[in-house]
């Protein structure tokens, strides 16, 4: 499968009230317990996502390297993970969760981000701004556990598989925010804000 059909493996959704829940939805060709290791492992989880660091229990601290950290609200081996995920000096609310299950001989995984958005960053970026992001983490735990290589973050946007993914990731999104409601008029420039801002143009030599 190419990269960028991997955009269809996962269903998103979107609520959108005063707290946004944005959900991604997809099942992997691996058992529970596998991937649960590779989500909760650091020396996995660093091969596919970042470096982690803390205290790696209920109850204790993480702190993803150049990222979100917070508290392991729960941990329940090997079906659920949910964690505070705070980013910058003032972060508001947001919390993470994880849920898996089996599934036709694999692993249906589940991912909700609940969060206080600052109206003038969701008026700019609708939900692409933190989906097109858990996106690319489902693709990263994708390649992992296909034994696949792992993708450069620092220049996948630059090429054009990584652009024609992103651009189609923000598209995703932008379907599911119309999905929930959202105004079309609005939808289509939060989509345009949100490709610029994952695959930025070049700049001319």
């Amino acid at each position: 499968m190419g990269i960028v059909e991997e955009i269809n493996q996962a269903h998103r959704e979107l609520l959108d009230g005063e707290r946004k829940v944005v959900t991604l939805r997809r099942r992997y060709e691996a058992e529970v317990e596998d991937v649960w290791d590779a989500c909760t492992k650091p020396d996995r989880l660093s091969r596919w996502f970042l470096p982690v660091t803390g205290d790696l229990r209920q109850g204790g601290a993480y702190q993803l390297e150049g990222n979100a950290g917070g508290e392991i609200l729960r941990c329940e081996p090997p079906r659920l993970l949910k964690v505070s995920w705070l980013y910058g000096e003032d972060p508001g609310f947001s919390e993470v969760e994880v849920l898996l299950s089996s599934q036709d001989g694999g692993t249906l995984f589940e991912l909700r981000h609940t969060a206080e958005v600052p109206p003038e960053m969701w008026s700019d970026y609708g939900p692409g701004a933190v989906g097109v992001g858990w996106d690319l983490a489902f693709l990263g735990l994708g390649l992992h556990l296909s034994g696949a290589p792992r993708i450069d973050e620092n220049t996948f946007h630059q090429t054009d598989e990584g652009r024609r993914f992103i651009t189609a990731a923000c598209q995703a999104w932008g379907r599911a925010h119309e999905t929930a409601g959202g105004p079309p008029d609005r939808i289509a420039a939060t989509v345009a804000n949100t490709i610029a801002f994952y695959a930025p143009e070049e700049e001319p030599a």
